[in-house]
């Protein structure tokens, strides 16, 4: 049985992908697990190849959604990026530019919850992507 937290957490990615359907993105592949972690989405936006990091908070204790994404976790993802693209076939990916961003999902009071999309959240160098 699943926890109210993580009901939340999957409540706030289907947020998450419906915003971003919405804003013209193309869902390529949500919850994809590698060794050393999980990538929450991969989407296409234009010839743009993004990552994306949900962060769902149903309260503002410890600066809520905002103050979850910390370089340990930047880190993790640009590995976890460099893996994912490392396994795809060269007819599948086609080199271009990529980018990370973050969706922060917080709900207030129990009240609606508030979607922020950062684009770009963080700045990765090419040798970061090599795997």
């Amino acid at each position: 049985m699943k926890s109210d937290g993580q009901r939340f957490g999957e409540a706030a990615e289907i947020l998450a992908q419906q915003w971003l359907r919405k804003k013209g993105y193309r869902i390529l592949e949500r919850n994809i697990r590698l060794p050393g972690g999980e990538l929450d989405m991969i989407v296409r936006h234009g010839d743009m190849l993004v990552f994306v990091e949900v962060k769902a908070r149903r309260t503002d204790k410890y600066g809520g959604a905002p103050y979850a994404i910390h370089r340990s976790k930047e880190q993790r993802m640009i590995k976890l990026a460099a893996q994912y693209m490392a396994q795809l076939s060269p007819e599948t990916f086609h080199a271009g530019p990529c980018r990370f961003d973050v969706i922060l999902c917080q709900q207030k009071l129990n009240g609606p919850i508030e979607i922020q999309h950062i684009e770009n959240a963080f700045e990765v160098s090419g040798e970061d992507l090599r795997w």
